[in-house]
């Protein structure tokens, strides 16, 4: 792996093809994986006693053969998304049964039915191989990489890639994913790599900057326009720091909801005016754990209402789940969009259905990006309209505990994990870009530092 590093790290600008094209690639390499014998480790623990720090483990496994339409790619940064937490802890199932359902489609798939599962979801690095049937991508490419694995030998797809019945989400639902010092990707997952952004800042967006594109922006979502009032949930984390960033950028107010002062002032930092601390005004959405409270969600519409002149909220963006949903049903406007992609809190909703039908409220729901919206989404990233939000980073070695910080909440917009890079602020090939936008780009470095500091006083 050292001449590989060595060759990224000496290479200006997109490097020689055929310099990378002959390297020699190592028999194995680093990576983070989940094992299949280990997959009722947590059984009969609650969900936020499962530790990931226990069930991930660094291990040296054997580099894939590469197929018609693949890449490999040494991946000098990825991060963790909320499906490594998932993976990590066997819920809602374990990952194998995935990679057991995709090794039956094809001889090529068998390679990733596995006893052990590489995942991650990101990454950011340099091609060093690519299959037959690639032409858009040549070895020595800096890439950041999209999650969408699909087949597209149904018509379903071609219309919207995630419509696709074989669709599924890289590292997660399939093998060989990011966090490891080598990945195997689609050839269609590839996308250049924002040049003013170091290989970790590139790394953060990926899954959570589409999904929020796809969800709040895209005409598959809540197709959101200006003047919009627009609810965000855990508008400071991972997924909803980039929520917020497309409603400013595209004209929309942002009501950030978050936990905590600090939070909150992050999305202050970011222009958002109207922020909810859901700790400091006590909203307890439910009396207990069978029976919800609609006092509470009245009370948190009036919050709403205070912060927007009188307004309800246009479209909620929805990822919480059980524990918000009910409010998030209530406080929308009439005709407006609860638009929902994912369930941290539970994957089993409860609303009151006549303030759905009776208002003609609409649910949709959004899972990640179609290739197009990747695209689109990794575009504003790199004209620099939309900024990363990577509060820290850990070495690969340490992932477990990065995994652990975004499972109990411990962290602000993205955990990034360095992979090849020996360090951080590597990568970054166009400085005066970089300089530009580089308050921005910190933001969430800042608040994180800020916070480490009041701890230590």
């Amino acid at each position: 792996m050292k001449e590989i590093l060595d060759a990224v790290i000496a290479a200006e600008g997109p490097g020689s093809s055929a310099d990378f094209a002959a390297l020699p690639l190592p028999g194995s390499y680093r990576a983070v994986t989940v094992h299949k014998d280990e997959a009722e480790m947590f059984s009969g623990l609650a969900t936020r006693d499962k530790d990931p720090r226990t069930s991930l483990h660094l291990d040296e496994v054997p580099v894939p053969e590469v197929g018609p339409g693949e890449a490999l790619v040494a991946v000098m940064a990825s991060s963790v998304n909320y499906n490594s937490v998932w993976t990590s802890i066997f819920e809602p199932v374990s990952t194998f049964a995935f990679l057991e359902r995709y090794g039956r489609t094809s001889p090529l798939a068998k390679r990733h039915d596995l006893p052990y599962h590489v995942i991650g979801s990101d990454l950011a690095g340099v091609v060093l191989r690519t299959g037959p049937g690639v032409n858009k991508w040549r070895p020595g490419d800096r890439v950041v990489a999209h999650c969408l694995s699909v087949e597209l030998e149904s018509a379903d797809g071609h219309d919207d890639t995630m419509l696709d019945p074989e669709q599924r989400i890289w590292g997660f639902e399939t093998n060989f994913g990011g966090l490891a010092e080598i990945a195997l990707v689609k050839s269609n997952q590839l996308m250049p790599k924002p040049e003013h952004l170091t290989w970790e800042e590139a790394a953060a967006p990926g899954l959570v900057n589409s999904t929020a594109y796809r969800q709040l922006v895209s005409r598959n979502g809540a197709g959101m326009k200006q003047g919009d009032n627009v609810l965000i949930w855990g508008a400071s984390g991972g997924l909803g720091s980039y929520a917020t960033q497309f409603a400013l950028a595209g004209g929309a107010n942002p009501i950030c909801v978050v936990s905590s002062p600090e939070k909150a002032a992050i999305c202050r930092a970011m222009g958002a005016e109207a922020v909810i601390d859901r700790s400091a005004e006590g909203y307890r959405f439910w009396r207990d754990e069978h029976t919800q409270d609609p006092k509470e969600w009245k009370r948190f519409g009036g919050r709403i209402r205070e912060l927007t002149g009188g307004e309800d909220v246009d479209i909620v963006f929805e990822h919480p789940g059980r524990e918000t949903f009910g409010a998030s049903v209530y406080v929308t406007r009439k005709g407006g969009t609860v638009v929902t992609c994912a369930s941290t809190s539970g994957y089993t909703h409860e609303y009151d259905n006549r303030y759905l039908w009776m208002s003609l409220k609409r649910i949709v729901g959004s899972h990640f990006a179609n290739y197009r919206e990747a695209w689109e989404a990794n575009r504003l990233i790199a004209k620099g309209k939309i900024h990363p939000t990577l509060s820290r980073s850990y070495p690969l070695a340490q992932t477990g505990q990065a995994a652990y910080d975004v499972h109990r909440n411990l962290h602000h917009g993205k955990v990034g994990v360095l992979a090849l890079a020996p360090e951080e602020g590597m990568g970054v090939t166009d400085p005066e870009m970089r300089e530009r936008h580089l308050a921005s780009i910190n933001l969430f470095r800042d608040a994180a530092s800020a916070v480490a500091a009041g701890a230590a006083a």
